[in-house]
């Protein structure tokens, strides 16, 4: 079934002032009630990513979980995840990152990837950027490399995705929404 970014756009929910004034949330989950929407998007991001050298899928806390463990599984690729402080059993190391909202800190269980592993960081969505270089703070102390950050949606007047290709890391989205 091919892309089609109109059709996704229009499942995708828009709630204002969610979860602080002034936000506006953009809610991926009536794509899990919408089997076409979410075919179109898994499938899409899995033919970007079949035939790569990526060895692990890098998902972060929570909708990415969703979408990513379907790629993992159509692209034989083990998951590892990056979740909120206090969240994983185990060792873990951990980054702080801002929100555009306030700070949080991520964790990753400390044999989740290692030297020569390259990663694939998945999200559902893009703002400031924090989440996704957090995470890749925490895959490279652990040895491993990225290969590219990834995720449904991209809010560009936020910068995330500058802030991520600066960081030499490059970035894909399927959407962009403009605007807070």
């Amino acid at each position: 079934m091919p892309y089609d970014e109109c059709y996704v756009k229009s499942v995708i929910r828009t709630v204002a002032d969610w979860p602080e004034k002034g936000v506006m949330f953009r809610d991926i989950t009536p794509i899990f009630k919408d089997p076409k929407a979410l075919r179109m998007v898994t499938d899409d991001f899995i033919q970007r990513y079949i035939g790569t050298d990526i060895t692990h899928i890098a998902s972060i806390d929570a909708r990415g979980f969703l979408i990513s463990s379907i790629m993992a599984y159509h692209l034989n690729l083990p998951l590892v995840l990056v979740r909120k402080k206090g969240k994983l059993p185990g060792k873990t190391i951990q980054a702080d990152y801002a929100l555009e909202y306030g700070t949080a800190t991520v964790e990753m269980q400390i044999d989740a990837v290692g030297p020569g592993d390259r990663v694939l960081i998945f999200d559902d969505l893009i703002a400031t950027g924090g989440t996704i270089l957090a995470a890749s703070t925490l895959i490279k102390e652990l040895g491993a490399s990225v290969y590219e950050a990834a995720a449904l949606i991209d809010l560009p007047d936020l910068e995330g995705s500058t802030r991520i290709q600066d960081a030499g890391i490059p970035v894909h989205t399927l959407l962009a929404y403009e605007g807070l």
